[in-house]
């Protein structure tokens, strides 16, 4: 699903030919994360890249133990669920944000959203 916006880049581009590694910061590994129930967000999810190979697989990990694995595409659309059988929706939620909502469970990642004239 390509948004109104442009297409999703999940890593931002950064000075020289390589992307800005959005998860380079001290707290990197961790994201914020909304899980089932819980009515706010907290920074208490943690961020596993793994390349596979159909593409950088991002995997989730709850602090109930509990993980999801997301698929970042080339397409426009941002993530996919890369397994199980509920699908990822992806919103724009800042510059450098979307939100990735799968069953109950909400995370915000980093991303740019190209404008449209780029595609």
């Amino acid at each position: 699903m390509l948004l109104a916006a442009g297409p999703l880049l999940l890593l931002p581009a950064g000075c020289g030919s390589k992307p800005a590694d959005p998860f380079a910061t001290a707290e990197a590994d961790r994201i914020e994360c909304r899980i089932g129930t819980a009515t706010d967000f907290d920074r208490t999810c943690a961020v596993e890249r793994t390349a596979g190979p159909d593409g950088l697989i991002l995997t989730i990990r709850h602090p109930d133990g509990g993980f999801r694995r997301l698929l970042v595409t080339r397409d426009g659309r941002g993530v996919i669920a890369a397994d199980g059988a509920e699908p990822a929706t992806v919103s724009v939620e800042s510059g450098d944000g979307i939100l990735v909502s799968i069953g109950g469970d909400n995370y915000r990642l980093p991303a740019t959203v190209k404008p449209a004239a780029a595609r």
